[in-house]
């Protein structure tokens, strides 16, 4: 078997992997069942229910990689076809997306801005145009009340109007998401109101989960920072000489928010922190968390420690006269991209300035990652004395 016949064989099989996992996802979100774990476990019909979660998601993901393909094969540029990333929790008794996404394989240096920003705009545009179409669809075509009583009969005593006051007697954390202004505006001026669940149980359908999860993904993708297509849209439109500053002001800023939860001062009264010993070792702890995410930003290990003493001491100043609540769930993206994916552009031998039509799309591309980004995509809520 010659070896391009093997890669697609690969990219193939990894295709319907990923099919199967985020099926099983999607059955999971929706009935919170799981295949092997419980006495309640996944039947065939949940597992079938779980496809109107993938297929959305993975059609998404699909024109979002095929944006880049295509753009690519125009600018004949070598790449290659996508490769589907399948990941599963089940067998954990975690509940996953069933995917962390799909990539390409760019075979070619490219050393042309405009090549660099057409390949990059164009996969966020293309899976952004899909997931509107899908948002519409699900807040148009919402299921009445009678839906969400399958899942939960003990909302019916109360009524669809006031599942978050059932919600407040449950024993345990409830989980909802975050919203962004474009669920805002759907939820406000399109979706019917007398059928529109709350943000804690838009999990339960299928088609809005798979459209908010692309929104996130898109948002992130959309990140001005590194090779990222946020990346490759800033330096497109600003060039090297102030894609670096860009990239290290919002990179800075997105870990400093993400890390604000943990260094709130009132962590002293938490009886976690049982002492002032171990509040330091936490400070300590994260501390080293920043240098280390720090690394693609300074070539010299003394700039990464002042950038991180820095960062976690005006934190800690601020949060003792402010609360900001900050968003912790950040920060693994937040290492990801600093540790590994970096925080720079390739630098391009040609560095000619876009035209009029390609910065108009490079900025409307941004505000894509405005309206698509929420601050705190997934909240727990905790009652006192829950655990």
């Amino acid at each position: 078997m010659d070896k391009q016949r093997k890669t697609i064989l690969i990219q193939v099989g990894l295709f319907f992997l990923t099919v199967l996992t985020t099926t099983l996802a999607g059955a999971e979100w929706i009935y919170g069942r799981f295949l092997f774990l419980g006495d309640d476990i996944m039947t065939w019909s949940d597992f079938q229910a779980g496809l109107y979660f993938s297929i959305p998601l993975l059609l998404i993901l699909t024109f979002h990689e095929f944006g880049h393909y295509f753009t690519a094969k125009y600018h004949k540029i070598k790449v290659s076809l996508p490769y589907y990333i399948p990941l599963w929790l089940g067998f954990f008794g975690s509940i996953s997306l069933g995917t962390m996404g799909a990539l390409i394989r760019i075979k070619d240096h490219i050393n042309n801005r405009k090549k660099y920003f057409d390949v990059g705009v164009s996969g966020p545009i293309a899976g952004f145009v899909v997931a509107i179409c899908f948002i519409w669809y699900g807040f148009t075509h919402l299921p009445d009340p009678s839906y969400i009583y399958e899942i939960h009969p003990e909302y019916e005593q109360y009524g669809f109007g006031n599942i978050e006051q059932a919600q407040e007697g449950k024993e345990g954390m409830t989980m909802r998401l975050g919203d962004n202004l474009i669920f805002w505006f759907f939820r406000t001026y399109v979706a019917d109101q007398d059928k529109l669940p709350p943000m804690s149980e838009i999990y339960h359908y299928p088609i809005l989960l798979a459209g908010y999860i692309a929104l996130l993904f898109t948002a992130l993708n959309l990140l001005p920072i590194g090779q990222l297509d946020g990346g490759h849209i800033t330096y497109g439109l600003f060039g090297k000489k102030y894609h670096g500053l860009i990239a290290r002001v919002l990179f800075t800023a997105f870990i400093f928010y993400a890390g604000l939860g943990l260094i709130n001062v009132r962590s002293l009264e938490d009886p976690s922190m049982a002492s002032l010993g171990e509040f330091a070792l936490y400070l300590g702890l994260y501390i080293y968390f920043l240098f280390a995410s720090s690394f693609s930003m300074f070539k010299k290990t003394q700039d990464r420690w002042v950038y991180a003493v820095a960062v976690m001491a005006t934190q800690f100043v601020l949060s003792s006269f402010l609360y900001f609540e900050g968003y912790s769930g950040w920060l693994v993206f937040a290492f990801f991209v600093g540790r590994f994916l970096g925080i720079d552009h390739p630098r391009t031998i040609e560095d000619e300035q876009l035209d009029p039509g390609r910065k108009l799309i490079g900025w409307l591309a941004l505000i894509i990652f405005v309206l698509s980004f929420s601050p705190r995509p997934l909240i727990l809520d905790i009652p006192e004395g829950a655990f």
